[in-house]
């Protein structure tokens, strides 16, 4: 990763708290009349909410949506993937033709599942990779997203959350046959995104082994005996 790149991601990841610094004054007279003042001094640590230094890190670059232009050949993920997000790509593809990477800044999943599979699989033929920084949250479908890199880097604190799909009828994963519905569709997919038959099935078991209303937190080195990360 260039330096520009990495300036922007290790700002959105490691930005220092702010400080707020409060005094209080207290006067009195002692039996001897001497008059005393003390000042106390209080320093309160405020975090910056992550989602403030996001917008702080990339004011000023190019956006297609949930996409930001880091520099000719990185772009960054920093927000939901809805209907939109598909086309959004593209055109962020036409404009910056030379994009190998996309950094997982900020994934807080998907409003829309069959846009995020699509945007995957744009992902995959343009041979871009995926790469979750230090600090990186990538959650839900976001998780689809990372497969689809051509190549995919993870930071050993990369942060990733998954749970059981729902669809708009309140069904779940259980309510379907292993091989049929939106379970085989996400299935394929793994398949298409380099797994085996057996790393699919016992990956795609992982992400659904808590309801949809829940979330599993996993670091790189869980997901690593299911799929390949540089």
């Amino acid at each position: 990763m260039n330096r520009l790149a990495c300036a922007l991601l290790l700002g959105i990841a490691g930005a220092a708290p702010a400080a707020a610094q409060q005094a209080a004054t207290r006067t009195w007279v002692d039996s001897h009349g001497t008059t005393w003042t003390e000042v106390t001094t209080t320093r309160t640590v405020v975090e910056e909410p992550r989602s403030q230094r996001i917008a702080r890190a990339i004011e000023g670059l190019a956006r297609f949506g949930p996409f930001a232009v880091v520099d000719t050949t990185h772009a960054a993920l920093v927000g939901e993937i809805n209907d939109q997000s598909p086309s959004q790509f593209r055109e962020m593809l036409q404009a910056n033709p030379g994009i190998r990477v996309l950094e997982l800044v900020e994934c807080p999943g998907t409003s829309d599942d069959g846009a995020n599979l699509a945007l995957g699989r744009m992902i995959r033929k343009q041979g871009i990779a995926t790469d979750v920084p230090s600090g990186g949250s990538v959650r839900s479908g976001g998780f689809e997203i990372f497969l689809a890199g051509t190549t995919r880097h993870a930071a050993p604190d990369a942060e990733f959350g998954v749970h059981a799909w729902k669809d708009e009828d309140g069904h779940q994963p259980d309510d379907f046959a292993p091989d049929e519905g939106p379970n085989k569709a996400y299935l394929d997919y793994y398949r298409e995104m380099g797994l085996s038959a057996e790393e699919a099935e016992q990956l795609y078991a992982l992400t659904n082994s808590v309801p949809n209303e829940q979330m599993l937190w996993l670091r790189t080195k869980d997901i690593r005996p299911y799929v390949k990360v540089e």
